[in-house]
């Protein structure tokens, strides 16, 4: 397909109130913005972004996950608005759509639909029962006529059902001629890019309305709108994700990245949160756990475990209050109540309660390593870097700050006393 797309994100998105711009608040995982180009590189290779306020951040943001976006800046103080966003973009394809980079829940099918047909302008258009605050699509003979602006409304364009959606595809002949050509004379003191519907419509040039679903072309204007995009989006994960065969228990609680994937059959259970490029496979994540950005194959967490970043599970066993960051497990049991950090620990061995791997000394990150068969007693603390070999047993109680032999016993304690008598002493009952 000849197709260019343009994305618009130069606004100031004020009404999020944040420092952080609009369009990179995260919705499952991922800026908003992002979604916006997945949906665009799944059908063209031609994609401008029209960046301006912190337009630098944006850029920069953009380039650490995708090659090849072009980007233009918006000359915001002589050319504000839509309309002033597209002056100086130049799509090389015959065709160009254009949307907004604040529409997280677009689709490829969405995007291809508006591409079809012979219309030198496809626009997007909603059905609304209250249509306030929209732009307001007037249609005669299935033909669009012109778009009106909330605020330039009269009285009877006001009670149109009709609004726009905020996507075109227009021939960039067209672009290239109209863009030009648009002025700022109305309520705002703006160049809007909806005014090239009237340009086409003078020049007796075809503008069809595609009628699309309000969810999908949904804005992202607050944080409000954000945490409805969120529901609507983690909606649509699960529900995919049940298809292909995971098993959910009261999947509203259950929180799953866009990015995380799943293999074989697996199970999820209430309050589960599932997060970063995680992959589980053929595991069951238990009430309440947290993984991060981890790999967790054949395996058990939880109830409330945490698998922080990249971390490997195979084989394992994680328990209640378990917490595991950037160690690799294979045939491990750990109860409960541990700490295991920036290890590696081989299969048959068991990490008893409250036992950690003291791996930072303020400055600096040290591995522990475990070989197999390795029985770490409750409440021992693991000083890296530390290497224990097979087959060792460590006391309950013990602190390893050195290297040891394998089949020993480690054995580090206080020697025990006893006081005769000394309770009644004490309290004074003898």
């Amino acid at each position: 397909m000849s197709l260019s797309v343009v994305i618009l994100a130069a606004g100031q998105g004020t009404r999020m109130k944040s420092s952080t711009p609009k369009v990179l608040h995260e919705i499952s995982g991922k800026s908003m913005l992002f979604h916006a180009i997945d949906a665009s590189k799944a059908i063209c290779d031609d994609i401008t972004v029209v960046l301006y306020h912190q337009a630098s951040r944006i850029q920069e943001e953009i380039e650490k996950h995708y090659e090849g976006i072009h980007f233009h800046i918006q000359d915001a103080q002589k050319f504000p608005g839509t309309g002033g966003a597209m002056k100086g973009v130049t799509p090389k394809n015959k065709r160009t759509l254009i949307l907004n980079g604040d529409m997280p829940l677009i689709t490829k099918e969405s995007l291809l639909m508006l591409t079809t047909g012979d219309a030198e302008i496809n626009m997007s258009v909603i059905c609304l029962d209250v249509p306030q605050g929209y732009g307001r699509v007037i249609i005669e003979n299935d033909k669009v006529q012109k778009i009106v602006e909330q605020k330039d409304c009269n009285e009877k364009e006001a009670l149109t059902q009709t609004v726009n959606a905020g996507i075109y595809c227009v021939d960039t002949s067209l672009l290239e001629h109209y863009i030009p050509a648009l002025d700022n004379d109305n309520a705002q003191a703006e160049y809007y890019l909806t005014d090239i519907i009237k340009m086409a419509v003078d020049a007796n040039k075809t503008v069809e309305p595609i009628y699309v679903k309000e969810e999908e072309f949904k804005g992202v204007n607050s944080k409000l709108d954000l945490a409805h995009a969120e529901e609507i989006l983690q909606r649509r994960i699960k529900t995919e994700w049940m298809k292909a065969g995971v098993s959910m228990r009261l999947p509203d609680t259950i929180y799953i990245d866009s990015q995380a994937t799943f293999e074989g059959e697996c199970i999820l259970d209430n309050g589960v949160s599932i997060q970063g490029a995680s992959h589980i496979i053929s595991s069951h994540i238990k009430t309440h756990s947290i993984i991060e950005s981890s790999q967790i194959e054949n395996s058990d967490v939880g109830p409330m475990g945490r698998i922080r970043p990249d971390s490997i599970l195979k084989d394992t066993h994680i328990g209640n209050f378990v917490e595991v960051k950037q160690s690799t497990l294979h045939g491990v049991k750990a109860g409960h109540l541990a700490y295991i950090g920036n290890a590696s620990i081989e299969e048959g061995s068991n990490i008893g309660a409250g036992v950690i791997t003291c791996n930072y000394d303020g400055k600096n990150k040290y591995k522990t390593t475990i070989g197999k068969n390795v029985f770490v007693g409750s409440d021992s603390q693991l000083i890296a870097p530390l290497n224990i070999p097979d087959d060792v047993m460590i006391a309950a109680g013990t602190t390893v700050t050195k290297e040891v032999e394998k089949g020993s016993l480690i054995l580090s304690r206080t020697p025990q006393k006893s006081i005769k008598n000394f309770f009644y002493k004490f309290f004074g009952n003898v």
